[in-house]
This record gives C-alpha cells, sequence and structure tokens, in this order.
C-alpha cells in the first residue's frame, strides 16, 4: 500500500534519464528548425516576448511555420485559428492513442502528456513500444520541448549574426520539413503521398482561379484532400482484407 503512495522514485528517475536521453535526435533536429523559426518571427514584426510564447503556448512547429506565413499575408486571425486548428487535429488521435497507455488513477497527467506530442515524439513511440512509462516519455518530449522553445529565442535574438546567405538558405526549412515527414512515410504508403498530391494540386488549382482567400484556399485543400484520403485509405484496407 505505501509503494503506491509513495512509488519508487529512483525508478521514475531512472525511466525520466532513459526518456531525455532517447529525445537527443529530435533535440538536436529541433534546434535548426527552431533558430529559423525565431529568426522569421523576428523579421515578421513579432516581439521576442511573443516569439517566445508563440513555441512555448503552441509547440506545434509545421503550424507555427504555417500561422507566421499567414501572418505576414495579412490574412484574418479567425482564418489563422481556423487552419491551424485543422492543420492539428491529427493531435487529437495521437492523444487519443497516448491516453490508453495510462491506468485510470494517472489520468491527471494526460493535459502535460497530450500538451508535449509531436509528430516526431509520437512516431518515436508507436514504434518502439517496449518502453510507454510515463516519465520515459515525459522526459523524452520536454527535452524536445526545450530544444524548441530555446532554439526559438536563439534564433531571435542571434539569428542576426548568421550570415546573409545562410538566412536565405533557412527560409526553406519549413518546406525541408515537411518533406522530410512526408517522404517517409509516402514510401511505406502510397495513398500518403496521394493525398499530398492532391491537396497541393487543389490549393495551387485554387490560387490559380483566384476566388476564395490565400486562408480560405488552405482550408478548401486540406478538407478536400483529407476526404479523398480517408476514401482511399479506406479503400485499400478493403482491398487488404
Amino acid at each position: 500500500m505505501a509503494n503506491n503512495i509513495f512509488p519508487d522514485k529512483t525508478e521514475h528517475s531512472n525511466e525520466l534519464n532513459k526518456g531525455i536521453l532517447a529525445s537527443l535526435p529530435i533535440f538536436i533536429g529541433y534546434i535548426p528548425v527552431a533558430i529559423t523559426f525565431g529568426l522569421l518571427a523576428k523579421a515578421t514584426g513579432l516581439t521576442l516576448l511573443e516569439s517566445f510564447l508563440f513555441s512555448a503556448l503552441v509547440f506545434a512547429g509545421a503550424s507555427q511555420f504555417m500561422a507566421l506565413q499567414l501572418i505576414s499575408l495579412g490574412v484574418a486571425h479567425l482564418q489563422i485559428i481556423a487552419i491551424t486548428f485543422i492543420m492539428n487535429f491529427r493531435h487529437f488521435l495521437m492523444s487519443s492513442y497516448l491516453s490508453t497507455l495510462f491506468p485510470t488513477h494517472e489520468h491527471h497527467w494526460l493535459p502535460f502528456i497530450s500538451f508535449g506530442i509531436t509528430d516526431e515524439s509520437f512516431a518515436y513511440f508507436s514504434t518502439q513500444k517496449q518502453n510507454q512509462k510515463k516519465h520515459f516519455i515525459l522526459g523524452l518530449q520536454y527535452s524536445a520541448y526545450i530544444s524548441w522553445v530555446g532554439g526559438t529565442v536563439i534564433g531571435y535574438l542571434f539569428g542576426a549574426i548568421i550570415p546573409p546567405i545562410i538566412q536565405a538558405s533557412m527560409g526553406i526549412t519549413l518546406y525541408a520539413l515537411f518533406i522530410a515527414l512526408l517522404i517517409p512515410e509516402a514510401k511505406k504508403f502510397y495513398p500518403a503521398a496521394i493525398t499530398a498530391g492532391i491537396g497541393g494540386f487543389i490549393h495551387s488549382l485554387l490560387t490559380w482561379l483566384q476566388v476564395f482567400s490565400t486562408g480560405w484556399n488552405i482550408i478548401i485543400a486540406i478538407f478536400s484532400a483529407a476526404v479523398l484520403g480517408a476514401l482511399l485509405m479506406g479503400q485499400d484496407e478493403e482491398e487488404a482484407q
């Protein structure tokens, strides 16, 4: 009974350290992207506090870059919120999966676990199923969080030191990030590649037609690609059965 009230702190500390160690590839990978975000946030006109809070409260790299781009284009705030909500809706599914790993008496940890979910950390948890303990997950997630927030502040304060030619090249980091996330999945699962292609085609078509604003073009392209992708994946699963 006493062990349930006062859990083994040594075991928790070990799990936390394992999580921090496992996060190193993500920690290192986030730094240049976060520096780029801090640099671009400053160029967009955000203050240091706004840039810090942007990363500290949102902690969603791809949608942060997207929101920053929309801010620079003067897109309405409501449209920016709608677009980032749609982009981040996949976190609902990822959080649902992780919630099944925790017993009922530990559900008070779920808000912290859910907040720390990223595509990279979830990919680790979903492929390395041998270690799903709470402190391990927290160690991995919040090491990545520190890397992201710290990189943003560094990029904002010291990004100007970086030579202009490198600053300009860092502008493509967002696209590189998207490609890095997409290609491995597309190689394993062809409907993902087709869905991305459909989304790109619809957005390009809407941009060419100039019927809607930039924000609505993205929303329509995301919804259309998601619906068509769901139909394709459903058909693929039926064929597999």
